[in-house]
């Protein structure tokens, strides 16, 4: 009966460990990519009229090479694009993505959903 207990002890530890593994993964590849958002954002603006600024579907096509880099898929429908000029006319531009990730354990799978965005708040 001993044994028993500690093989299910070390069944439920390795399957625990095996989750928490999984999901932090997926947690650890949303906050760079929100990260890369927050660069793409802030990098892209600029002066208006000192430099042709990047076009929506440009930011479009660098969201979701910079999520294919955290092994995130995205489609163009996924990902937001807003430019906004300032003051001084300064362009910066609001970048979201909206997704969800399926994590697989066995039989069992769920999905966790993220929503990273280049805001700071």
């Amino acid at each position: 009966m001993r044994k028993i207990k500690i093989l299910l002890g070390i069944t439920f530890i390795l399957l625990g460990g095996t989750i928490a593994w999984r999901i932090g993964a997926c947690e650890i590849a949303n906050m760079n990519f929100q990260e890369d958002l927050r660069d793409l954002g802030s990098q892209a603006g600029m002066h208006a009229g000192v430099a042709a600024a990047s076009s929506d579907d440009d930011m479009n096509i660098a969201v979701i090479r910079k999520a294919a880099e955290h092994g995130i898929e995205l489609t163009p429908a996924q990902v937001t694009v807003r430019r906004h000029i300032g003051d001084q006319n300064t362009i910066t531009f609001y970048l979201a993505a909206d997704y969800a990730v399926p994590v697989g354990i066995g039989p069992f799978s769920f999905r966790l959903h993220f929503n990273p965005s280049s805001d700071r708040s």
